[in-house]
């Protein structure tokens, strides 16, 4: 039976391929003409592809960290990102910071929002941990789950509520379910006509601020869970918490000190996003977290590189996607490709290859 499980696998995609493919837009001999009559378009959503999936990735980095330490799937994750974005916004509002500012009022509000929002999130997926994965820890994996899943209702939620909060949030209006205006206090300077470089290609200094940003946290992730102290109880923890404990490590702690890191990570990301997109609104957690697990997934879920190259690969697809073919199928075609990756390697693209679980 295992001779032909890679074969009927072909027969599969390749089904998908030709028979489905029209349906949805995959009409290679035509996209492969738009590309050669265009190549700035293509190196444009390439560009649009990396600048979305760093943001995917940092995002994906708090599903694979407590996944890698405790195997559990933190569902209320992406909410937790958004709530990110709504703390974020209240102290840019409490500034009373407006589209073209100075960057020398900007920036001191952009600071301070970020040390808010991570501070937030980090506190609060602790408690999160404390109070309601803590006590299921060794209760049935499903338990924990559901607990999560409960946890994202109650953030969606208080997300609504929050938008509702006129009087705390003076640049919100009294509809908690519209989307909300976020200040557009980036500096938003073509970089290539800067340079005397005459192209269509838009590459602007806020999508490199937003690149600069994302790479410097997930390296800077890396570099702390390969080469610190508290990094290596980390991986020690992963790989084997029972001999962990036998070692000396306070788990508790560890796992407590995964959670914070996931969360700071969530809040700065919603900072990162409301500054790029200049719109929030409570239901973005949904689709984010959803796209971001899925990049978790698909580079191997508890593996940090992993959750890296996945994010980038999810923002390349969608861009790619969006142009060539329809938006309204670019989820069909992230999870068209998860499905098959997954077929040929169930563990995702590095999870069988890279020893690092966190």
């Amino acid at each position: 039976m295992k001779r032909w499980r890679k074969p009927l696998l072909y027969l599969v995609v390749a089904y998908l391929i030709l028979l489905l493919g029209p349906i949805a837009g995959f009409d290679l001999p035509r996209i492969m003409g738009d590309i050669a009559r265009d190549p700035q378009v293509l190196i444009q959503q390439i560009l649009v592809g990396l600048v979305n999936g760093g943001i995917i990735a940092i995002i994906a980095l708090g599903y694979t960290l407590v996944y890698g330490i405790i195997e559990l799937i933190n569902f209320a994750h992406g909410d937790l990102y958004m709530l990110g974005a709504f703390a974020s916004l209240t102290v840019i509002g409490a500034f009373g910071v407006t589209d073209g500012v100075s960057l020398q009022v900007a920036i001191p509000a952009m600071f301070v929002a970020l040390i808010i929002a991570t501070v937030f999130c980090a506190g609060l997926n602790i408690i999160t941990e404390r109070y309601a994965y803590r006590p299921l820890r060794n209760a049935p994996r499903l338990a924990p789950l559901i607990s999560a899943i409960g946890m994202s209702f109650i953030f969606q939620n208080t997300g609504l509520f929050w938008g509702g909060l006129k009087s705390f949030i003076p640049v919100m209006g009294a509809n908690a379910a519209a989307p909300k205006s976020f200040p557009d206090l980036l500096p938003r300077i073509d970089i290539l006509k800067a340079m005397g470089i005459e192209s269509r290609i838009v590459f602007t200094t806020k999508d490199l601020i937003v690149l600069i940003v994302a790479v410097a946290l997930m390296v800077g992730l890396h570099l702390f869970v390969q080469y610190t102290r508290l990094g290596k109880a980390m991986r020690a923890t992963a790989q084997n918490r029972d001999a962990a404990l036998i070692m000396g490590i306070d788990v508790d702690r560890i796992i407590a000190l995964t959670f914070l890191i996931g969360g700071a990570l969530a809040g700065a990301a919603g900072l990162l996003v409301g500054l790029y997109n200049n719109t929030i609104v409570f239901t973005m957690g949904f689709t984010a977290g959803l796209r971001a697990f899925t990049a978790a997934v698909l580079g191997g879920i508890g593996n940090i590189i992993g959750a890296m190259l996945g994010g980038v690969l999810i923002g390349l697809l969608s861009a790619l996607s969006d142009q060539y073919l329809s938006s309204r199928w670019t989820n069909a075609w992230v999870f068209a490709v998860l499905v098959i990756i997954l077929a040929f390697r169930p563990g995702g693209l590095l999870g069988e290859n890279v020893q690092e679980k966190v």
